[in-house]
């Protein structure tokens, strides 16, 4: 269901509006804040094309455990190779940046690290403990990476109750192992299993980009297989190649399109279902909780 576009060249519903200029500056700004503060946001990183709209509704994603990746994903624009940096002040610094920027809705994701021990989920938790402590008010969500499968780094993670848990399968099970570096489908699916179990009143979200080589009865299939486990949130977005040495984009879907999967995913119970073009995982974040609260409740 996937119109076919001239490779290399985006459709129209694909360019990012300009900015005011104040916003621009307070984006520049933050940015200066990051940098004297030695922070790393995946909003820069992985060049998210919402980094002004969501700076400006006080939402930002920080990544922890440094720039460089020990997995080498097609898909992403994130640095890979062997990281040096592990910093135990990096949580309180986090929580400090959270604090000046006024963020109502704060996101922590990391690099895999598959060369630490717990895969970071001690850092993980402590940032979360930092947070709360300066914002008690702050909603703090956690995208993790898989930990290996390592059941105890991720109930460290849930011990801090973030209030929402979040881990991306990215793609379907098919084309996983070609998107995706080292990360398998149906671990990724135990992990979220898992996080449920731990703390069933924490909401449980992943992710999905179309557009690299998937078919739609397979997205519909990856929704089946998220509610399966109880999954609360989904998200989902069209892949775009952040540099020519990246995967191709195979085909683009149509705003219409994206909105067919929404109500395919809000009928089979997810609480929210954040799907469009431009959508990536962060995005909106602040509504995704509040959907959660809500379906909770009811």
């Amino acid at each position: 269901m996937a119109t076919k576009q001239p490779i290399g060249r985006k459709p129209d519903w694909l360019k990012i509006k300009l900015t005011s200029a104040d916003e621009f500056h307070h984006v520049k700004e933050l940015k200066q804040m990051m940098r004297s503060k030695t922070l790393h946001t995946v909003c820069e990183e992985a060049k998210c094309p919402n980094i002004h709209e969501c700076w400006a509704n006080r939402t930002a994603t920080f990544m922890i455990l440094g720039d460089i990746c020990t997995r080498a994903c097609r898909f992403c624009a994130v640095k890979s190779g062997l990281p040096t940096e592990l910093d135990l002040q990096e949580p309180e610094r986090v929580a400090e940046a959270a604090e000046q920027m006024g963020l109502r809705h704060c996101v922590v994701t990391s690099v895999a690290r598959d060369d630490l021990a717990d895969g970071g989920a001690s850092i993980f938790a402590e940032t979360i403990r930092a947070i709360r402590k300066r914002l008690p008010m702050c909603g703090v969500e956690v995208l993790i990476p898989d930990f290996m499968g390592n059941e105890e780094s991720l109930r460290i993670v849930m011990d801090a109750k973030p209030d929402i848990l979040n881990h991306n399968l990215e793609t379907v099970e098919r084309t996983s192992d070609r998107v995706r570096s080292k990360a398998k489908y149906r671990r990724s699916l135990e992990l979220l299993a898992r996080a449920k179990q731990m703390q069933p009143s924490i909401p449980t979200k992943s992710s999905l980009m179309v557009g690299v080589g998937e078919e739609w009865d397979e997205i519909l299939q990856t929704m089946d297989d998220l509610r399966a486990i109880d999954c609360d949130i989904m998200t989902i977005g069209q892949y775009l190649q952040p540099t020519k040495v990246h995967m191709d984009v195979k085909k683009y879907y149509t705003p219409e399109q994206f909105a067919v999967l929404k109500e395919e995913g809000m009928q089979r119970g997810f609480s929210h279902v954040e799907s469009g073009p431009l959508v990536r995982s962060s995005y909106h974040a602040h509504e995704q909780v509040r959907s959660a609260e809500a379906k909770a409740s009811t």
